[in-house]
């Protein structure tokens, strides 16, 4: 759940409704300790020892249900292309079950809730309101297996407006994308299962149009061509794949490097205002791809054109986690390695570039904002905003490992928590941001974190086993 991931939510006292965070369980009493049943596992919580008689102090259960107020922490560490601005203004992303939609200015959350396990991939259609996000597979409060599945959602309702894929995909869902030169008429989906499953769906009637075993390498990502949604492009580990689609059948030409070094992994890419693609890879470089005229002598009068690479440009040093085509058509690339973002013209000559604070990590993803402000995910499940000339601040934190501790002040709206990171965070409830963060140095490399706040006193405690 959210803690697993270094996140945490903040309920508040809703009416007789319940809005639930996608975390079920069951308590019972066993001697000194409370059982609890997280997703079927059981978890063992200890009385603590002040409460000499917990029996007597059990209770019949409250009217009033919590309904999600806050999320804390973004999914960054492990997930990527996860980052979108909507129509409304509103920032969306995701961490665990939940999918956050972030309104900067207004200081104000609301959550899609209808995932019944952690969401991994998001895609924004062409009108900025509708969102696919697509989910693993998992178990339900009992341990019962659930389905991995694609929502297509309303953004400005949270209503779902289609489910796709239920029974179809096998561990989870990787990859989406929603076509462009249709109108988003359909989406592309690539599951976690070995061969990769790439299907094409119907977005309005949710059915299945084309499928086929891509790879069994890693799949990292996936887009339609914005003006061709026959064809589609797919990366990942030691492979770029041109694919083209025509009714039920899908064929693909893989890429040549030729004279080019080839990267193990191609981590992003993008269309230029060219047509021509850009990836970024584990080496650093951007390859640009262009467009070349199919041979008709050799291969007929049906042949398509193909990609070829026409250009190498140093970029990074080490990978490039992704690639940001801009309103201007400027081009934003984000390194790994040295935590770079750079900014490129449309004929990637360097225009600027600055490194993100190391306490922050790496770029993990980029979007840009209306009236060209900048918006960066990083892989210390940061979201940082701002721009070239102005700097970066963070707008959201989290923990960047499993979050084992909590405990909150006896009178303000404040609280700590602490993790397998290491980290000490004090949080402001009231305004929901970090207050600060200290680095706790153990000895340990397994260890569980207890923090408490001592009722009456200034200080924190944090004990670690």
């Amino acid at each position: 759940g959210l803690a697993s991931q270094g996140g945490l939510i903040q309920p508040r006292i809703a009416g007789s409704w319940l809005l639930s965070p996608p975390i079920h369980f069951f308590l019972s009493l066993e001697r000194h300790s409370v059982k609890m049943f997280l997703r079927g596992r059981p978890i063992t919580m200890y009385i603590p020892s002040a409460f000499l008689n917990y029996d007597d102090l059990r209770m019949e259960q409250p009217s009033e249900k919590l309904q999600l107020d806050w999320v804390y922490g973004y999914r960054g560490r492990d997930c990527r292309s996860n980052l979108y601005v909507l129509a409304s203004g509103e920032l969306v992303y995701f961490i665990a079950c939940v999918v956050v939609l972030y309104h900067v200015q207004n200081r104000t959350q609301r959550h899609y809730l209808k995932h019944t396990d952690c969401v991994r991939c998001l895609a924004v259609h062409p009108d900025r309101v509708r969102v696919a996000s697509g989910q693993m597979a998992g178990v339900d409060k009992d341990g019962k297996p659930l389905q991995p599945f694609v929502h297509i959602w309303d953004s400005s309702t949270l209503l779902p407006l289609q489910e796709i894929g239920l029974g179809s995909f096998e561990r989870g869902v990787g990859s989406l994308a929603f076509s462009t030169a249709d109108e988003g008429m359909y989406l592309c989906v690539v599951d976690e299962s070995n061969e990769h499953m790439l299907s094409i769906w119907d977005c309005s009637r949710a059915t299945k149009l084309a499928e086929i075993k891509s790879t069994n390498e890693s799949v990292l990502t996936v887009e339609f061509n914005p003006e061709d949604s026959s064809n589609i492009i797919t990366t990942g580990k030691s492979h770029v794949y041109f694919w083209t689609w025509s009714g039920s059948s899908l064929t693909k030409k893989q890429g040549i490097f030729g004279k080019y070094k080839k990267p193990k992994f191609i981590q992003c890419f993008v269309f230029d205002t060219n047509s021509d693609v850009l990836t970024g890879d584990s080496e650093g470089n951007i390859l640009t791809w262009a467009r070349v005229a199919a041979d008709v002598r050799t291969l007929g009068k049906g042949a398509k054109e193909t990609y070829q690479i026409s250009k190498q440009t140093r970029a990074h040093e080490g990978s490039i986690f992704s690639l940001c085509l801009c309103h201007d058509g400027t081009v934003l690339s984000g390194g790994g390695k040295d935590r770079r973002l750079v900014h490129w013209s449309p004929n990637l000559t360097l225009l600027q570039e600055m490194e993100i604070p190391e306490q922050f990590g790496a770029v993990r993803t980029i979007a840009e904002a209306d009236g060209g402000e900048l918006l960066v995910g990083t892989t210390r499940n940061a979201l940082l905003r701002g721009s070239f000339v102005d700097g970066f601040r963070p707008i959201i934190q989290g923990h960047t490992d499993e979050l084992w501790g909590l405990g909150t002040h006896p009178s303000r709206d404040l609280f700590v928590t602490c993790g397998y990171d290491k980290q000490l965070c004090m949080w402001d409830g009231g305004e929901h941001t970090l207050a600060w963060s200290v680095t706790l140095e153990v000895p340990y490399e397994k260890w569980e974190e207890h923090a408490a706040w001592p009722w009456g006193c200034r200080t924190t405690c944090v004990a670690s086993f």
